[in-house]
């Protein structure tokens, strides 16, 4: 069901891939609610994922960044300025990529050349993105920024690796540039952690099914699906969360401050 709670809103959606996409749900459901988007990710996810199928549902131009590249966000941004004839209302930033994670390398062995490039896909390029939209005042005054995270920025996932770390950075940034940007133009900026979802990018790393099994049981609601959490952003970029921002968070049916459940201590003792 939709309530017209964007109409008249215009939004950038980073890094949907897939139909199992998180980004690629949050702007099915920005544009039932009303959104006009532009969709972007990075060139060799355009050769590799179904881009132009979500482009033509939600009636959104695509236009291709590297996130580490500041041409490329220049380019995107004023691309997307030039498309709504003036800012946005609203930004999901999703990239994240571990090339240690892809490569089965375990994190006290982290290769360094992976880790700074995961970095910069998965954290540095909000910083990135967040500074060329400032610098050209890309974001309408009340915009709102919504950043993916997820728990093991707090807490160890021994298989989650450096993406942990990524996420950790992130949402300091999320805080940090959150103040600026609130003061310079009231743009708010939060991260949300997800349940473990069935992405492409979440189903490889190491023993997920049985995480995501585990979690379905530590959580008292179970976990959140990727249509659920675009429902919570989609009130995140609403006029409904004007006086949210620098914060992390958690949409995942009460996992994150759950200690431990009747089903895993009957798990356990069987």
């Amino acid at each position: 069901m939709a309530y017209n709670l964007l109409k008249g809103k215009k939004g950038i959606i980073f890094g949907a891939l897939n139909e199992q996409s998180i980004a690629w749900k949050v702007a099915q459901r920005a544009h039932e609610e009303g959104a006009e988007l532009v969709l972007t990710n990075a060139p060799i996810a355009l050769r590799m994922g179904e881009l132009n199928k979500l482009a033509e549902e939600c009636n959104a131009p695509v236009i291709g960044a590297d996130v580490t590249s500041n041409d490329d966000v220049q380019n995107l941004i004023t691309k997307t300025m030039e498309h709504f004839n003036g800012g946005v209302d609203f930004i999901l930033h999703a990239p994240a990529m571990s090339v240690n994670v892809r490569k089965g390398i375990r994190y006290p062995e982290n290769n360094y050349e992976f880790t700074h490039k995961g970095f910069d896909i998965s954290a540095l390029s909000l910083h990135r993105v967040l500074q060329f939209a400032m610098k050209n005042k890309a974001i309408n005054e009340w915009g709102s920024v919504v950043a993916l995270s997820y728990i093991a920025a707090q807490r160890v996932f021994p298989d989650y690796n450096d993406m942990a770390d990524n996420k950790a950075v992130l949402e300091s940034i999320a805080r940090n540039f959150g103040y600026y940007y609130g003061v310079e133009n009231k743009v708010r900026i939060n991260t949300v952690s997800q349940s473990p979802t069935r992405t492409t990018a979440g189903s490889g790393v190491k023993g997920f099914d049985g995480f995501i099994n585990y979690a379905e049981k530590m959580s008292p609601l179970g976990n959140a699906t990727a249509d659920q959490c675009a429902d919570y952003i989609v009130t995140l970029f609403s006029d409904l969360t004007r006086m949210v921002t620098m914060q992390n968070l958690f949409h995942d049916g009460g996992f994150s401050y759950t200690g431990v459940t009747e089903a895993v201590i009957n798990q356990m003792g069987e």
